[in-house]
């Protein structure tokens, strides 16, 4: 499974010199998971209030590749690469389109999440997630 969403870079998200501060590279990468996760059926909320269970970050590998800047439009493209029984993993590229050329690949990062209860303790992966995540 595969997800994309754009992402303007505005001056909140910016050092003094208009640079992408690192972090935030994250936090654009966990909009990216939550609208796939939202895309095959699975919104945040509801899965803890009503279903007992959420995802949490569980290893982050990260690459920075190449800076983005004021007034950039990123794209976040977000792919499941693994699924077991607990977790899941997800391959995350952020990069600069350019029209009718190849797009310059800024960040790259390997993320596996955990299933846990509201608890906080680990729990199965549901079966209809399973079947979502690895639905091409």
């Amino acid at each position: 499974m595969t997800h994309s969403i754009d992402i303007r870079i505005y001056y909140e998200d910016t050092d003094a010199g208009g640079i992408v501060y690192y972090a935030n590279y994250l936090k654009f990468c966990e909009r990216g998971r939550t609208e796939l996760l939202r895309c095959a059926g699975f919104e945040n909320k509801p899965l803890m209030e009503r279903d007992g269970f959420m995802f949490v970050v569980r290893h982050v590998e990260a690459d920075y590749i190449a800076p983005a800047c004021l007034d950039d439009v990123v794209r976040v493209e977000t792919s499941v690469t693994a699924v077991k029984n607990a977790s899941f993993a997800m391959k995350q590229t952020v990069f600069r389109p350019k029209d009718n050329a190849e797009c310059q690949v800024l960040f790259e990062m390997n993320v596996t999440l955990a299933c846990v209860g509201t608890n906080g303790k680990p729990v199965r992966l549901p079966e209809k997630v399973k079947e979502a995540l690895n639905n091409d």
